[in-house]
């Protein structure tokens, strides 16, 4: 777990005076950043008997990469699981989660003050916890345990770059992430310029809550482990921006990458001109694209929410692309 690749990326925005570095969190074994959440929230009371073989019920709220993580976790330990999901997760996901011998229930009705499933969801798992005396609930939104995984993403990226990142682009969503990796630098006394990526739509900073089409950051309710003032810059991307971000991430550098890595990427392109001559970005990416295969990279479905605009991440044909001719 953890040492995933911090990778340049050379060609994204080459007009850009800027070096930017990608960290790979697709690279962990159950394949995104929260298998480290998923690991520190139970470890501790694995290893103090407090979750045992067999016995103990490990019940989250998660339509996704957390969900993947904990069902890979208590696989290995042999902890039953039951992760409670909504409509809106994807057959891969419900699928992933199945081969790894989790429970899965589906709540399909939304909460009638918020048109949200987030509410619902967790109503459930408490429903659940409260019925059973061996369950377990790590609550991700909640636990200090889920920033404190990421002082190790955090620490990875700054002795890669040997101590030089003048820019951290984080997407957000539980703010689990971005909270690690900001109080380690400020710990240290780093003067990194720490950009939060939020999804227009998310109520995380205090904006209306909208629907949203790209799942693995935003959130309807300002998450319990938010600290805004840990972020210096905060900027607010689209699904759009996230899609076509992703696209051409992939024409131009040849990464498949989820959304949320999208956004950052997006995030970044929006502050370009405004980033000083030299300055080392490093962006996080929290899970590679396969699992927006439906989504982000069907071109069915891009055009069914967005309309024809594949012409914004296509390369001009003259130009040939960061690296040739762009594909019709």
């Amino acid at each position: 777990m953890g040492n995933t690749p911090l990778v340049g990326l050379e060609r994204l925005f080459p007009e850009l005076d800027v070096k930017i570095f990608a960290k790979l969190e697709r690279f962990n074994p159950g394949g995104s950043i929260k298998d480290r959440t998923a690991l520190n929230m139970l470890i501790g009371k694995i290893r103090r008997g407090e979750l045992t073989r067999g016995r103990s019920l490990v019940v989250e709220s998660s339509s996704g990469n957390l969900a993947i993580g904990l069902a890979q976790v208590c696989r290995y330990h042999g902890l039953r699981f039951l992760c409670v999901v909504d409509a809106k997760t994807t057959r891969q996901n419900i699928g992933i989660l199945r081969a790894f011998g989790a429970q899965v229930e589906i709540v399909d009705e939304r909460d009638p003050q918020t048109d949200e499933y987030l509410p619902v969801r967790l109503r459930r798992v408490r429903e659940i916890v409260a019925a059973d005396p061996n369950a377990y609930w790590p609550n991700q939104y909640v636990n200090p345990l889920n920033p404190e995984a990421h002082a190790a993403t955090m620490r990875e990226v700054v002795e890669a770059l040997d101590g030089r990142v003048d820019y951290l682009f984080c997407s957000v969503s539980t703010f689990g992430t971005l909270r690690g990796c900001a109080e380690y630098l400020r710990a240290r006394g780093h003067d990194t310029t720490v950009v939060a990526v939020d999804a227009a739509g998310s109520a995380i900073f205090g904006r209306e809550s909208r629907p949203r089409l790209i799942t693995g950051h935003g959130a309807s309710l300002p998450p319990q482990l938010l600290d805004a003032e840990l972020a210096d810059e905060v900027v607010h991307v689209t699904d759009l921006e996230c899609v076509v971000a992703c696209r051409r991430l992939v024409l131009r550098e040849a990464i498949l990458a989820g959304g949320s890595s999208g956004a950052t990427v997006a995030a970044l392109e929006k502050l370009g001109a405004a980033l000083p001559a030299g300055a080392n970005c490093a962006l996080i990416f929290p899970d590679g694209g396969d699992r927006y295969l439906d989504t982000v990279y069907s071109d069915a479905w891009v055009t069914r929410h967005f309309g024809e605009v594949a012409h914004l991440w296509k390369e001009p044909a003259s130009a040939g692309g960061a690296g040739g001719t762009a594909p019709e």
